[in-house]
């Protein structure tokens, strides 16, 4: 059955000669929020970076897996600002993308919140190195060979955080550029060119914490949903933060799966100039509920998160007025 979902996949890549793929979701996506939303970049104090990878449907002959490394810096200092990095892989069968963007958000501060207004801009490239096995006395040409192509990215978003909620929209490959797939090597009876359609997608998330829980406690809610205006996900986590210090919680994609959330603050201290370093670990685990559940071993998902916040500098003044 493995195989067959792969080679069924393979088929209709080939017939079709022009497709698009959707992004990636993820069950942590509250720590890739910036990567699909410029708004949020730097909008929290100090230099966080995250690292997520994803086993999607363990098991299954060719199926996704990602990861994800993204880093932002509040400019706060020099500027009502942030700026941020994201480079995203996304492995599927054959095919492989990868994009990467700057991003750079200013922040407008509201009686209430700060609001973040944001852009990115960047690269996507798309490659295949398919590995078939056809007859050895005739080639089938119409079959992908391998080949990669490159083109300009652009992102945009708005984010709205208060103190203890957040809102966002944005929408992610603007241009919505299609690639044309170069191969490296042609068989003489190819007869059927390789196109890919960058299709634009939109997001809208949210979140809410719910404050002094238990004795200890905290209840942090975030929604997520993104389409690419043919398919639509929508994925919806709650988590128990227990002393700031641990947290567990539970997940649930629409028509795909529901999870299981674990996570541990395995680093929180200071140094000598009283700057703040902290870093999170979290891990889940989804169970296919939609049509692959009969085949995948569920989706293994790991994240690590750090950040370093340094303490705000002490401002003096020379005027001897103010001395």
């Amino acid at each position: 059955m493995k195989k067959r979902l792969l080679v069924l996949s393979a088929l209709v890549l080939a017939s079709t000669g022009s497709f698009a793929q959707q992004d990636l979701a993820l069950t942590h996506f509250m720590y890739n929020k910036f990567a699909v939303n410029p708004g949020a970049t730097g909008i929290e104090d100090g230099i966080c970076g995250n690292l997520i990878y994803r086993n999607q449907w363990d098991k299954v002959n060719g199926a996704p897996n990602s990861a994800i490394f993204n880093g932002e810096m509040n400019l706060s200092q020099w500027l009502n600002a942030g700026a941020g990095i994201n480079f995203t892989h996304d492995a599927i069968g054959f095919s492989r993308q990868n994009n990467v963007s700057l991003n750079f958000s200013y922040h407008f501060n509201l009686p209430f919140g700060v609001l973040g207004v944001g852009a990115g801009i960047g690269m996507i490239n798309f490659g295949m190195d398919p590995a078939w096995i056809p007859p050895q006395t005739l080639i089938d040409g119409t079959l992908p060979q391998k080949s990669s192509a490159t083109n300009f990215d652009a992102n945009f978003g708005v984010y709205l955080r208060a103190e203890n909620w957040y809102a966002g929209l944005s929408s992610t490959h603007l241009p919505a550029m299609g690639l044309k797939i170069t191969p490296t090597a042609v068989p003489s009876n190819a007869t059927t060119a390789l196109d890919y359609n960058l299709a634009r997608h939109y997001y809208v998330m949210g979140g809410y914490t719910i404050r002094n829980v238990g004795s200890k406690g905290e209840v942090d809610i975030q929604a997520m949903g993104q389409t690419d205006a043919v398919k639509f996900t929508a994925m919806l986590n709650a988590r128990y933060i227990y002393n700031n210090l641990l947290y567990g919680g539970v997940g649930v994609r629409y028509t795909d799966a529901v999870a299981v959330m674990l996570g541990y603050k395995f680093l929180d201290r200071k140094d000598r100039k009283n700057a703040r370093m902290f870093g999170w670990a979290g891990y889940s685990y989804d169970v296919s509920i939609g049509r692959i559940a009969g085949v995948s071993k569920g989706t293994h998902e790991m994240s690590v998160k750090f950040c370093y916040i340094p303490n705000p500098p002490i401002t003096k003044s020379k005027h001897p007025r103010w001395l």
